[in-house]
């Protein structure tokens, strides 16, 4: 057997991207379904809940600061990525390329990290766009029973009387439903998606261009927490103090780095769908460094206003923060705009819809990668005969995936989707430096600057910036990651280890012609 550390060539990679015909993945994406796809799951949960949730815990107004450091980590690992995606047009992420940098164990962790950014970050969503579903229905005086969205394990008291959940039925009904899209097939699915990007972004721009003239500026002094500050509820009770390193002053915008980088989880996806663009060594860079500079001006401008509109102790009431901010903020502060605070929910619900379409096919297309290493069972990287989807994936994920969101709460998850897209970026970013040392002749039709053996800044800005996010999360939360991942330790050397085509070694070497760089799509499929 070989090494756990055993590497997958590059030339078997570069064969694979060259493969057409039956058994592999259409290429029907153009630049713009690639940007779609970022922005889709980008622009979700994380801007409109998190944003207050990081100004009420650890930034305040600094908020913005935080979304600026986080962006800061987010363009060093997107270029990494571009140039991965551009190199190596495969499905897989992040996966696919530590296998070819760092070796199997390396990659068969990043893939395991995946699935709590993808599988467990699209469950969580589904439970989130059940609630917001209910907030919705409210406004036209409805709602859907207790017992029917929620999970068992939740319980509350509604107009004196106890409910008990028993399944989250919303949750489990967007789940199949955008499954059942993408078996149907990645161009439908991206435009599904674009259509929803259009609609959730306006919102948000719209938010922004009539927030700006109901800011106060005296909400924005002191613009960090400092460290004595408390908040007190309506009744003078003491809510919330701000002890720690990461919860005030400049350490703050640390924490509220790591709280709002969940808003920024969804860019590395487009390189999920690099075995799917026309024209990978363009197209790649495009979609996922245009959709993160997108996103972050949307982002900054947002928490800009949102903290300028309502101070950022009132978020922190436990009462007012949390999911209901946004619409909160309107109703309390912009008189004559209630409409905005509905349509605010029904951006919300949109930005759920996107994510969690994007996250499913993300998630699906790493599997893809994986079973045909061997490390996940075969159907995993079966396609239909007819869409040429990996609809097996998809069903099978629709089913785990489903299950999660109707009978387990959402916040199990917490912010491990957080960690797992964090170790992500690290690894991508120290993959680019030694790709460059071990392979320096190899076609790189994009290049991230200053990344050279001599001087990789950008590889080494973007592992530490990353890894800095990954010590600021919540202490729980790296608990929960550490135990997931030794969990996957197990489950490879169970399984992943003993089944991999490259242990076995019946992975095959293309021919020098074969695997050669990337071919130039036909025009006529642009």
């Amino acid at each position: 057997m070989a090494s756990i550390f055993a590497k997958k060539p590059l030339a078997v990679l570069l064969g694979e991207a060259n493969s057409t015909g039956h058994g592999t993945l259409q290429r029907t994406l153009g630049a713009g379904n690639l940007v779609a796809l970022g922005v889709g799951a980008i622009i979700g949960a994380g801007l409109f809940v998190r944003t207050a949730n990081a100004a009420a815990q650890a930034s305040g107004p600094g908020v913005t600061l935080a979304f600026v450091l986080a962006a800061f980590g987010c363009v060093f690992a997107g270029l990494c990525y571009a140039e991965f995606a551009a190199m190596i047009p495969i499905a897989g992420s992040a996966y696919t390329y530590a296998y070819t940098t760092m070796g199997e164990f390396v990659a068969w962790v990043i893939g395991w990290a995946l699935i709590m950014e993808y599988a467990l970050g699209a469950a969580t969503v589904s439970i989130a766009w059940s609630e917001y579903l209910n907030k919705l229905l409210e406004v036209f005086h409805t709602s859907i029973p207790y017992h029917l969205s929620h999970s068992p394990f939740e319980h509350a008291v509604i107009n004196g009387v106890e409910q008990h959940g028993m399944i989250n039925l919303p949750a489990l009904f967007i789940i199949v439903m955008l499954s059942l899209l993408l078996v149907k097939g990645t161009q439908e699915s991206a435009m599904f998606n674009a259509v929803i990007v259009v609609l959730k972004t306006l919102i948000v721009v719209i938010f922004i261009a009539v927030g700006w003239q109901f800011i106060n500026p005296a909400n924005h002094t002191p613009y960090l927490i400092p460290a004595d500050a408390v908040v007190k509820n309506a009744a003078g009770e003491v809510v919330r103090t701000y002890e720690g390193w990461n919860k005030h002053g400049w350490g703050g915008i640390i924490g509220g780095a790591g709280i709002v980088f969940f808003a920024f989880i969804g860019f590395d996806a487009v390189s999920t769908a690099a075995q799917e663009a026309k024209n990978p060594k363009r197209d790649m860079p495009i979609g996922i460094l245009g959709s993160l500079a997108i996103c972050t001006v949307l982002y900054i401008l947002f928490g800009h206003v949102l903290t300028g509109v309502a101070n950022w102790r009132e978020f922190a009431d436990p009462a007012i923060g949390g999911e209901a901010s946004v619409a909160y903020a309107i109703r309390a502060h912009m008189t004559g705009y209630g409409w905005l605070a509905t349509a605010v929910t029904i951006g919300i619900l949109l930005g759920f819809t996107s994510v969690i379409l994007v996250m499913l096919m993300g998630q699906s297309r790493v599997f893809f990668s994986m079973a045909k290493d061997g490390l996940m069972p075969k159907a995993f990287s079966e396609l239909h005969p007819k869409f040429n989807t990996p609809y097996k994936s998809n069903l099978m994920l629709m089913v785990f995936v489903g299950l999660f969101a109707a009978f387990v709460p959402g916040s199990v998850a917490g912010d491990l989707t957080s960690f797992g897209t964090l170790l992500a970026f690290v690894l991508v970013s120290i993959g680019v430096w030694i790709m460059r040392r071990s392979d320096p002749a190899q076609p790189r039709p994009f290049m991230a600057p200053l990344s050279s053996p001599s001087f990789p800044l950008v590889p080494i800005m973007g592992a530490l910036v990353c890894t800095l996010l990954i010590i600021g999360l919540d202490k729980n939360t790296l608990l929960l990651a550490f135990g997931w991942m030794v969990l996957g330790f197990v489950v490879y050397f169970l399984y992943g280890k003993r089944n991999s085509m490259l242990q076995q070694g019946v992975v095959v070497v293309p021919t020098e012609m074969e695997s050669e760089a990337f071919i130039e799509p036909d025009p006529r499929n642009r």
